[in-house]
């Protein structure tokens, strides 16, 4: 099976740190809108579609990586919005880890399992993609998000995939929990 993308988009934002004007919290997201090959019919079977995934981890990896440029990646989510005419299970099977490795690759690593997050809707739906470290779970300074609005999609008969990172933790963040340099060695799910 191939994916057809309809339109890719990026999001940029640079939130700066009053007290660290030189480390900026930077977040990218990158979104693919793409036809729903199971629209408005029940599939049992998702395995075509969650090897198709493969390709479209990649391609998000490297827009990702375009869109952060040098700055690095420490934390990561994703998310997806199916249209009306499909069912939340086909935007789950566009997620897995099938989908997510790839992604991986492309930014250098991580360890820990990705926080997700997938509904039903359309054009003007708003999606919050929940995040977290890429390499340990538990460090609460990472625990943060991104809000997606997309206006023209999807269409009934898309899916929106949406991919998001960080370049560090929430700005002034200081309620405790495992610090960043401290997971050097740790397992993902510490």
């Amino acid at each position: 099976m191939e994916l057809t993308i309809r339109k890719w988009l990026m999001h940029v934002e640079e939130n700066v740190d009053a007290k660290n004007p030189a480390a900026p919290l930077i977040k990218g997201a990158v979104i693919a809108i793409l036809k729903n090959p199971y629209a408005g019919k029940y599939q049992e079977d998702l395995s075509e579609l969650i090897q198709a995934s493969t390709a479209l981890g990649q391609e998000i990896g490297a827009r990702i990586r375009k869109v952060m440029g040098d700055h690095p990646i420490q934390s990561y989510g994703k998310a997806g919005i199916v249209g009306v005419d499909g069912e939340q299970e086909i935007v789950n099977a566009l997620l897995t880890t099938t989908f997510a490795n790839p992604i991986r690759d492309a930014i250098g690593g991580g360890q820990a399992w990705i926080s997700s997050f997938t509904k039903v809707g359309g054009p003007g739906t708003m999606i919050d993609v929940p995040m977290a470290h890429k390499d340990a779970l538990y460090v609460r300074s990472h625990y943060d998000g991104m809000s997606i609005t997309l206006h023209d999609g999807p269409m009934p008969d898309e899916v929106a995939i949406i991919f998001c990172v960080a370049s560090r933790g929430r700005i002034n963040a200081r309620v405790g929990g495992l610090a960043v340099d401290k997971i050097q060695g740790q397992d993902g799910l510490v």
